[in-house]
């Protein structure tokens, strides 16, 4: 049986390290297919459990010299902590630690630098504040004591280094370098060699700071350190949206059984049960209000300010706040199959995909790491050789021009370029509501050049309203009303729905039941009602059927002119009659559509409507380009023949009957209340039930590559400034170490920036 899971993975230093357990794990018979994201440190898999269990994996992982567990074991019972947060302590403990041991030789470089150091202690210097200055002078030197500083350097070295060297040794193991490798080797030049001076030259009171390097190496592994620690903080803050979402889980829910209120956990709550919601509580899973109406604040979920007036059979969501009413509701779903469990597993899936632009880094940092060892070697080689013609008391300076290549690259900044930005840029996007399912669609995002909508549920509010009943043959209103009533009741179309509704509630105890139902998918219904038999929809419809319409085109003018549509109603071969619905525009699609043809956007309208209709509704909103009497299937059709015009075309639906043109499209914008079926449906889900989301996101997705754009330049940039500079001498080890740090804390701050990036430039209700 083929399973899906995600493990969290510690112990990855940086983004070759996912690659080290993607080939790994990839060859182990039954795994079908496996990601591992650095930025999230979760591997995503899908295997066979019949050729290979979980345990099995994360042996395999463990043997690479990293952890893993499941995503449920993450709480260490060790004060509530999560294990992320622990190995972040550690983190820190260690960076403390090697920051006081690699002190008192930081001190002595500086001091000696300046020129402060003394090797004689005279006390009868001159005065009480020239013996002061002798005295520290004197113990100035005292640090440079070989002694003392092989001592530090040894501890700081292959104790608090020993991570570097682990995850070195599996990275040879696994054929792949990573960053690690590069710290490694440039410290342990610095410190074999400096311990080499210390043992085999001059052991001597002159024997100073001048010639040995241990200071090189503490404050590299120190820096590097500092990075990592800081690094692993900014990380953090790039999965905010993911932890604040799970904050919304309600803990406990208020069920009434047996006539009786009681508070259980949320996890025993089952489908079915009754639930009491008072005024200010969070309302705790999914479920149809059953009795009492309120206000309920949804903004966590759709990013919408307003609350939404809820009454019975109206559908609430787990997690958003009742405002001001009492009512008891029915749940329909619980647990993982939420609406917010859904949408922070997409948001999880999204975050640990990839973006086409990815592979351009992921490339770069697979030749990039031996490219480096190569003009290490080449530094050295040339400078000793060439420049200082191999003299031997000057191997020191080759020495340390090749530790400064070696410790100044960085492709760790490489590596988090596009997942930090993704990360933060789908982040933000869920709490505004926009969901974006993965990084391909958001990177295609920005090349969007034609958006086509569909009219009802989207350009409107779908929410049609009877406003005319025409009657013919002697027909009365009331008589037909009841009738369409009857034979719309099991349609699933918006407009006999609306048909049903507006004659039920005017003759709720005299509607009838049909005896037969077939639905014609974009054309009408058929039913037979107590021996009558009844066709409703199109004047197409009815012609098809051989419905006498003469002197009805008037009629029709008329209505389409108004923007509104007519349903025709035959009884027994004869015309009865015409019900015209009206259909609300949308608030902001006037605005919306302003800003998108702003943004050199094309904007279609996709409808079913006759031609009349169809431009009566596109005018109020300001959509010049119309395609009219399109059946639902041929949808797709139109969408194929846009992009065969070279346009990159996004789709507009409701995520429901327009799926099929939602999938043709290049992105599909599925729009509604996070449904499940929109969900499903949409390359990017607007939650909000209205259109300012949708320039929001097009916005967002253009921020998000710009700053991914940003960060690989800045990355590619810096390395080839800072690699030629340390090549040529003009880099100290220790600097080199302090900008590799900074270069990928930089491009995490760049990326970070998103947050306080304004998505709306234009006024648009929020």
């Amino acid at each position: 049986m083929i399973k899906n899971t995600s493990l969290k993975v510690y112990g990855m230093t940086c983004t070759l390290c996912s690659i080290i357990i993607e080939s790994a794990v990839s060859e182990i018979q039954g795994i079908k297919k496996i990601n591992v994201s650095y930025s999230t440190e979760k591997a995503k898999l899908q295997y066979d459990d019949k050729e290979v269990n979980l345990d099995n994996i994360k042996e395999e992982i463990k043997l690479l010299g990293f952890s893993a567990e499941d995503l449920n074991e993450e709480i260490s019972k060790n004060n509530n902590l999560s294990r992320e947060q622990i190995e972040r302590n550690k983190l820190r403990n260690l960076l403390i630690i090697s920051t006081i041991l690699s002190f008192p030789l930081i001190l002595a470089m500086i001091l000696g630098g300046v020129g402060f150091c003394h090797s004689n202690y005279d006390p009868s210097s001159a005065g009480k504040w020239g013996t002061f200055v002798e005295t520290l002078r004197w113990k100035a030197w005292n640090l440079h004591n070989w002694k003392f500083q092989l001592t530090i350097a040894t501890i700081v070295q292959f104790i608090i280094g020993f991570r570097f060297y682990k995850s070195s040794f599996y990275a040879l193991k696994a054929k792949v370098f990573t960053m690690d490798l590069l710290v490694v080797i440039g410290t342990s030049a610095a410190y074999f060699y400096s311990v080499y001076i210390a043992l085999f030259k001059t052991l001597t009171y002159t024997l100073g700071m001048v010639n040995l390097y241990f200071e090189s190496s503490v404050t590299i592994i120190t820096l590097v350190l500092l990075g990592k620690y800081l690094e692993s903080i900014a990380k953090n803050k790039t999965s905010k949206a993911i932890e604040s979402l799970i904050k919304l889980k309600p803990k406990t829910a208020r069920v009434l059984r047996n006539n009786i209120e009681s508070d259980i956990p949320i996890e025993k709550v089952s489908v079915g049960d009754i639930i009491v919601v008072r005024p200010g509580e969070k309302i705790p899973v999914d479920g149809v209000i059953i009795s009492g109406n309120s206000t309920v604040d949804e903004s966590m979920l759709t990013g919408e300010s307003l609350p939404v007036e809820k009454k019975k059979d109206d559908f609430v969501t787990g997690a958003s706040i009742n405002k001001n009413g009492t009512f008891n509701f029915k749940a329909t779903k619980v647990g993982n199959e939420t609406v917010l469990s859904n949408i922070i597993s997409l948001v999880e899936d999204a975050q640990e995909s990839k973006a086409p632009i990815q592979k351009i880094a992921d490339k770069a940092s697979g030749i990039f790491i031996p490219t480096v060892l190569i003009v290490a070697t080449l530094t050295f080689v040339v400078w000793f050789f060439f420049i200082f013609d191999h003299q031997i008391f000057l191997i020191n300076l080759p020495m340390i021009y090749a530790v400064s290549v070696l410790v100044v690259s960085c492709p760790c900044a490489l590596g988090i370029a596009t997942p930090a930005a993704l990360m933060v840029g789908m982040g933000r996007g869920a709490e505004n509501g926009i969901l974006i399912k993965n990084g391909t669609k958001l990177e295609q995002a920005c090349k969007i050049n034609t958006i086509v909508f569909d009219k009802t549920g989207t350009l409107t509010t779908g929410k049609l309203e009877v406003t005319n009943v025409i009657t013919f043959n002697s027909n009365k209103d009331k008589d037909l009303l009841i009738i369409a009533a009857a034979a719309e009741k099991h349609s699933e179309h918006p407009l006999g729905q609306s048909i049903y509704k507006y004659a039920k509630e005017k003759f709720q105890n005299e509607l009838k039941e049909a005896d037969k139902f077939e639905a014609i998918p974009g054309k009408g219904i058929s039913a037979t009602i107590e021996n009558d038999y009844i066709l409703i929809g199109t004047k197409k419809f009815l012609d098809e059927h051989s419905i006498d319409l003469i002197g009805l085109n008037d009629t029709l003018t008329k209505f389409q002119k108004q923007g509104k549509t007519a349903v025709l109603v035959a009884i027994n071969g004869q015309l009865a009659g015409v019900i015209a619905l009206s259909d609300k525009i949308r608030d902001n699609s006037k605005e919306v559509i302003k800003y998108l043809e702003k943004m050199n956007i094309k904007v279609y309208m996709l409808t079913g409507d006759n031609k009349t209709t169809a431009i009566s509704v596109a005018n109020k909103i300001g959509i010049e380009n119309v395609i009219s009497e399109v059946q639902p299937e041929n949808k797709a059709d139109e969408i194929t023949k846009l992009k065969d015009e070279g346009n990159v075309v996004a789709m507009v639906g409701d995520g429901i009957n327009d799926a099929p043109a939602i999938a043709t499209a290049d992105i599909g914008f599925a729009i509604g209340t996070g449904t499940d079926v929109a969900i499903e449906t949409g390359d990017i889900v607007l939650l909000r039930d209205d259109l300012s989301a949708l320039p929001k996101s097009i916005k967002l997705s253009k921020m998000t590559m710009r700053k991914i754009k940003q960060n690989l330049f800045w990355a590619f940039v810096y390395n080839l400034i800072a690699i030629p500079i340390a090549a040529a001498g003009y880099l100290n080890p220790v600097v080199a170490a302090a900008c590799m740090s900074f270069s990928s804390i930089s491009v995490l701050l760049n990326s970070l920036s998103l947050k306080k990036m304004k998505l709306n430039p234009v006024k648009l209700t929020n």
